[in-house]
């Protein structure tokens, strides 16, 4: 297989199968193995960095729970024995699974079975020896957490041992509609981090970038500043990683976002972490 991983393309079909692909990501440091239910590349926001190809407004479709489990299986197989490093270029200082990480194409808690598709990652974590082994991480907007699917699930990820990467790139009702397409209110966005909170651990993820002629850049930096000192004191966050646009996106605003620069991120890296913050950032 000619294949060679790259942290700039990070294909769904990568390994030819439906809902497992390989990736060498920049947040995890190494390999990361995606699992992705929004097959259909719908998501219930668009984000205008989103570098999902085709992205439709809707859930993830309903998903073959046998298939998962066997491909989830398989992978991990396929990794332990050595044979998926040098079948994908693999360099030899990256040749180790950093996470398992369920995002994909779409808001992965859309998935009507939410609930048995964490069932089927525990139960082929504890077939393969790797419940407690291996890093597990939930990148989610964070926005259905008023289904019962969706809070069992995540009571099971978070005894698990699961991170939960929360998507926060705005603390403005602005910011929130040009950003990610979406108006859902400052108080509910509170309320469904400390839920989180309270059964994962808990990490803000937020996308900074240039947005000219619609955002102001200070602007939204002081919103989330006052934002993150109030949330301080009700909700358990380890922490926030900040990171930047890499990879092109693939929405009409492509060609007016850019990323920022280092610097920038270092500036307000460091104003959150005086906050009282951990604070990880990918440039």
């Amino acid at each position: 297989m000619a294949t060679t991983l790259t942290t700039q393309d990070h294909s769904r079909d990568v390994a030819g199968l439906t809902y497992i692909y390989p990736v060498l990501s920049r947040r995890a440091g190494g390999i990361s193995v995606g699992i992705n239910f929004n097959v259909n590349n719908a998501c219930n926001w668009r984000c205008v960095y989103c570098q999902v190809p085709g992205l439709s407004v809707g859930s993830a479709p309903d998903i073959d729970l046998l298939k998962l489990r066997e491909e989830l299986y398989f992978f991990l197989a396929y990794v332990d024995s050595g044979r998926f490093y040098s079948d994908f270029s693999v360099d030899p200082n990256c040749r180790d699974i950093k996470d398992i990480s369920i995002s994909g194409n779409g808001e992965p808690t859309s998935l009507a079975s939410f609930g048995e598709a964490i069932e089927v990652v525990k139960e082929v974590l504890e077939r393969r020896s790797k419940l407690g082994q291996i890093k597990l991480v939930l990148i989610t907007n964070g926005s259905l957490l008023h289904r019962e699917s969706v809070r069992c699930g995540l009571a099971l990820w978070g005894a698990l041992g699961g991170h939960v990467w929360f998507k926060l790139d705005s603390a403005t009702v602005t910011g929130r509609e040009l950003i990610n397409s979406t108006m859902i209110p400052v108080e509910r966005i509170m309320e469904n981090i400390k839920v989180t909170g309270e059964v994962c651990e808990l990490w803000l993820q937020t996308c900074l970038f240039d947005y000219p002629g619609k955002i102001s850049f200070d602007g939204e930096v002081r919103a989330y500043q006052l934002f993150l000192q109030e949330i301080r004191i009700k909700a358990k966050i380890q922490g926030v990683y900040l990171y930047t646009i890499a990879r092109p996106p693939l929405q009409p605003e492509a060609r007016v976002i850019a990323p920022v620069q280092g610097y920038q991120l270092d500036r307000v890296a460091d104003s959150i972490r005086r906050i009282g913050f951990r604070v990880q950032v990918s440039y």
